[in-house]
C-alpha cells in the first residue's frame, strides 16, 4: 500500500508500531476497522518504535513508522496530529525518535501536539523544527488539515494559526457557515430579486418596519415566499425589524429646516404647543419623561448626532435650557438619543405591538426588537406574539447603554442578540463600540445563542461597486469575533450594487473563517461548559469532537425545534452542519446558528405503531446526506457523524452514530 500522497486527506496520530500479530501488507501493518483511540491505546505501551496511524482519502488506518526516506516522502507536506497520551517517563526517548532531520525531503507540513499539560508541551515545542511545505490542492482537506495543525494547550497557538494562514489559499466556495441577512428595499422587493440575492449568498430577508406601509411588507412577504418555492434549495427565513421605542422631536412650521449655530442657547421642552412650531427657540420632542430622567451635564443628540445639546438646567417639568454645540439645522420628526441616560419608555409601542401580530398573522420567522433595555422586554414581545407566534425567534438588538449594562439578564430571556452598532454608536462613545460588539459575542458564543453583527458593514457600497478595506476589515473582524451572522442594511435595501454586496460579503466570511483555530477553539468552548451538562448538549459536544477525530465531511443531525443543531453549531465544528427537520419553521430559523445547513424534509411522519422508527430514521439521514452532496458542502464517501434521538419528538437527542456518505448508509452505532 501507498503512502498519503500530497494533497490526501488525513487525519494522523501519534502511535507506537504494533505488534507482530497485526496484519500487514507489504511493510505497513492496516488497521481497517479499530478506532483510533482503541490504537493508541492499546499499543502505545508495548510498542518499538514511533510513528503515525493516518487516515487516507480511501479511508484506510495504516501505521507509518517515522524513520526511513521512503515515509518520510510519504508524508511530506501532511499535518500530523499527536493527542494527549504521551508517555512521561519516556519523553526525551520519544522526542528522539520523532525529531526530523533538516533536510528538504524530510519534513513534514507540521506536527501537534495534544498534551494536556505545560511542560511536557514546552519540552516538545523546543525539540521540534518547523517547515513550509506547499499546501494540498483541495480546499476542503486544506480546511481539515489546518484545522488539526498546531496545538490547542499552548499558550501560542493562536498566534502560530494566524503567522501560518496562507493568503492565496481560496475555500470552496460552497461552504460559508456564517449566514447573510438582507434588508429588502425599493431595488430588491422582487421575486427575481430576491432569488438573485439568495444565488450570491442571501439567506435571510429582513423588513425594516420603521419605514413602510403594511401593503409594502406583505409584498416583500410574499414576493420572499414565492422565491422559495420557484429557486429550490435551502428555506429562506424572513425577519421583522420592530421600530422600538424611540423619542422623535416635532415638527418645524412648514417642516422647514431652521439654522442654529454653535453656542446658541434654547429650549427643549415637551409642551405640546410647540409639537408642529418648534424653531431655534424651543425644540419639542415627545418623551414626556425626558425632565424626570436626564441631568445636568449630560448630553443630547438629534439626528443621529447631526445636532448635539449640552444639558444646562432642568427648568421645570415640562423644559430643559440647553446649550447648541455645533451648527447644523432644526428639522422635523428627527431621532434624539440620551446617552448615559436611562429612560423608562415602554417596551413596546402600539405600533409595535401591531407590527408583531401582523408578523404573526403572516409567520415571520424571527423578529429584530429594537432598543431592548432589559429582560423583561424580552417577556412583554412573547405576551404579544402568544401561542401562535411562539415558534417565533426574538433577537434583541443591543442599542444603548441600558442594553449593555443589563446584557446578561437579556441574554437569559433572548434567543439570539443582534450587535446593532448604528444607534449604540451613538448612545455609547464610538471608541467603547468594539469593546462592547467584542463582550456581547463572546457571552453569546458561551452560551449558545446566535448573535448578528449589523449596520455600516459594507455602507460605502450603497453607491460604489467596491467596499473600503476598511469595511472589509470589519466583516472579517466580525466573523472571526464569533459573529452568526453578518447584515446587510442600505447596500441592499436602497443601494445601487445590491448583487456585489452580497458577493463581496460572502467572500469575506469564507476568508474570515479561515483564519479561525476551530480546534483550539472547540477545546476552549468545551472547558467553559457549565457541569453537569444536559444529554443534549453532551451529545452535541461529542458528535463534534467525533468529526474531529475521524476528520468527517459532515455533522447531520435529526431535529424537531433547531435546538440540537444550535447545541452543536455553539461548538464550532470544522465540518458543515446538515439539519434535517419536518418544521419548516426551524428549518428556517436555523439559519441563524453558524454552519448550518437546513433543509425541510415534507414527507408525513408515519405512524410508527406500524411503521419501524429506524426506516424513517434512515430515509431522512438518506436525504440529508443526498441535498448535503447536491448543494456541494458534501463529498461521496465521506464520513458523516449523525445525531439524532432515540423516539421521535423534541428533547429527545441521545444517539451519534458515524455513517458513509452512501446512499446505503451502512450504519454503524456508537
Amino acid at each position: 500500500m501507498a503512502g498519503p500522497c500530497p494533497g490526501s486527506r488525513i487525519v494522523a496520530h501519534y502511535a507506537l508500531s504494533a505488534p507482530a500479530s497485526l496484519p500487514v501488507l507489504g511493510s505497513i501493518p492496516i488497521l481497517s476497522a479499530i478506532p483510533t483511540t482503541l490504537w493508541t491505546s492499546t499499543f502505545m505501551p508495548a510498542g518499538v518504535s514511533l510513528g503515525a496511524v493516518v487516515r487516507t482519502d480511501d479511508r484506510t488506518r495504516a501505521f507509518y513508522p517515522l524513520k526511513t526516506r521512503k515515509t518520510h516522502d510519504a508524508l511530506r507536506g501532511q499535518a500530523l496530529y499527536l493527542p494527549t497520551g504521551l508517555i512521561k517517563s519516556r519523553l526525551q526517548e520519544v522526542i528522539d525518535k520523532f525529531r526530523l532531520e533538516r533536510e528538504p525531503a524530510f519534513y513534514i507540513l507540521r506536527a501537534v501536539f495534544d498534551i494536556d499539560d505545560t511542560s511536557t508541551f514546552q519540552a516538545f515545542d523546543n525539540a521540534f523544527y518547523f517547515f513550509d511545505a506547499p499546501s494540498p490542492k483541495n480546499p476542503a482537506q486544506v480546511e481539515l488539515n489546518m484545522a488539526n495543525s498546531l496545538s490547542p494547550t499552548g499558550s501560542s497557538s493562536r498566534l502560530l494559526w494566524l503567522a501560518n494562514l496562507n493568503t492565496e489559499y481560496h475555500p470552496a466556495k460552497e461552504y460559508r457557515r456564517t449566514s447573510i441577512i438582507c434588508t429588502i428595499g425599493p431595488k430588491t422587493n422582487s421575486v427575481e430579486k430576491i432569488n438573485m440575492l439568495r444565488k450570491v449568498g442571501c439567506n435571510v430577508v429582513r423588513m425594516n418596519f420603521s419605514h413602510g406601509s403594511y401593503d409594502y411588507h406583505q409584498s416583500v412577504i410574499d414576493h420572499a415566499k414565492e422565491a422559495e418555492s420557484l429557486q429550490p434549495g435551502r428555506p429562506l427565513a424572513i425577519a421583522l425589524d420592530t421600530k422600538g421605542p424611540e423619542i422623535r422631536t416635532g415638527n418645524t412650521v412648514n417642516d422647514d429646516d431652521i439654522p442654529i449655530s454653535a453656542g446658541a442657547v434654547m429650549n427643549i421642552t415637551t409642551d405640546e404647543k410647540y409639537a408642529t412650531a418648534s424653531d431655534n427657540k424651543n425644540m419639542y420632542v415627545d418623551y414626556k419623561n425626558i425632565t424626570k430622567v436626564i441631568d445636568k451635564g449630560r448630553t443630547i443628540y438629534v439626528d443621529d448626532g447631526v445636532l448635539s445639546f449640552e444639558v444646562l438646567d432642568v427648568v421645570d417639568r415640562k423644559t430643559l435650557r440647553v446649550r447648541c454645540l455645533n451648527n447644523g439645522k432644526i428639522s422635523s420628526k428627527k431621532g434624539v438619543n440620551l446617552p448615559k441616560t436611562d429612560v423608562d419608555l415602554p417596551a413596546l409601542s402600539e405600533k409595535d405591538q401591531n407590527d408583531l401580530r401582523f408578523g404573526v398573522k403572516n409567520k415571520v420567522d424571527m423578529v429584530f426588537a429594537s432598543f431592548i433595555r432589559r429582560g423583561e422586554d424580552i417577556k412583554a414581545i412573547r405576551e404579544v406574539l402568544g401561542e401562535r407566534g411562539k415558534e417565533i425567534q426574538i433577537i434583541a438588538k443591543i442599542e444603548n447603554q441600558q442594553g449593555v449594562n443589563n446584557f446578561d439578564e437579556i441574554l437569559k430571556e433572548t434567543d439570539g442578540v443582534m450587535v446593532a452598532r448604528g444607534d449604540l454608536g451613538i448612545e455609547i462613545p464610538p471608541s467603547q463600540v468594539f469593546t462592547a460588539q467584542k463582550m456581547m459575542i463572546a457571552k453569546c458564543n458561551m452560551a449558545g445563542k446566535p448573535v448578528i453583527c449589523a449596520t455600516q458593514m459594507l455602507e460605502s457600497m450603497t453607491y460604489n461597486p467596491r467596499p473600503t478595506r476598511a469595511e472589509v476589515s470589519d466583516v472579517g473582524n466580525a466573523v472571526t469575533d464569533g459573529a452568526d451572522c453578518v447584515m446587510l442594511s442600505g447596500e441592499t435595501a436602497k443601494g445601487n450594487y445590491p448583487r456585489e454586496s452580497v458577493l463581496m460579503m460572502h467572500d469575506t466570511c469564507l476568508a474570515a473563517e479561515i483564519a479561525i483555530p476551530y480546534v483550539s477553539h472547540f477545546d476552549e468552548l468545551r472547558s467553559l461548559c457549565p457541569r453537569p451538562t444536559g444529554v443534549t448538549e453532551s451529545c452535541a459536544i461529542s458528535a463534534v469532537s467525533s468529526s474531529i477525530e475521524l476528520g468527517a465531511g459532515a455533522i447531520l443531525v435529526l431535529t424537531t425545534s433547531g435546538n440540537s443543531a444550535r447545541l452543536i453549531s455553539k461548538y464550532r465544528p470544522v465540518c458543515p452542519i446538515i439539519m434535517v427537520t419536518r418544521n419548516g419553521t426551524a428549518a428556517r430559523y436555523s439559519h441563524l446558528y453558524r454552519g448550518v445547513y437546513p433543509f425541510l424534509f415534507a414527507e408525513q411522519k408515519p405512524d410508527f405503531s406500524r411503521s419501524p422508527w429506524q426506516e424513517d430514521v434512515d430515509r431522512r439521514l438518506k436525504f440529508g446526506i443526498e441535498q448535503a452532496i447536491k448543494l456541494g458542502v458534501l463529498s461521496r464517501g465521506d464520513q458523516v457523524v449523525c445525531v439524532q434521538g432515540w423516539r421521535g419528538g423534541q428533547g429527545h437527542t441521545n444517539t451519534i452514530r458515524v455513517v458513509p456518505a452512501e446512499k446505503d448508509l451502512g450504519l454503524t452505532e456508537y
